[in-house]
């Protein structure tokens, strides 16, 4: 099996800068940043060697996978994993259902 490459959309770089972003400026501190992007690094780890064990979605070769309150939105396309959002579960779903329409 050839080595799967992970691109991160523009989109989904946002998405998770924001994060990042709102918890330094709630916290006035990285750590937690720091400690999240590890996870998703983690998560990355295990989404390469099982490209399939995310949820469907309704939306055609998306799926997710789950980290805590988050999800990662990608793709499995070939020999690529395109990760194409990066969402707080927490937030309004409608808002979510808007910007997979426009992907």
């Amino acid at each position: 099996m050839a080595r799967l490459k992970v691109f991160w959309t523009s989109t989904a770089l946002k998405q998770r800068n924001h994060v990042f972003q709102y918890w330094n400026d709630r916290n006035k501190s990285t750590t937690f940043s720091k400690k999240l992007n590890k996870k998703i690094k983690e998560r990355i780890i295990l989404l390469k060697l099982n490209p399939e064990i995310g949820k469907r979605t309704e939306f055609e070769n998306t799926r997710a996978i789950s980290l805590g309150h988050y999800s990662i939105l990608y793709k499995n396309i070939s020999t690529e994993i395109i990760i194409t959002g990066f969402w707080d579960n927490r937030q309004d779903p409608k808002k979510l259902l808007k910007f997979l329409k426009f992907q």
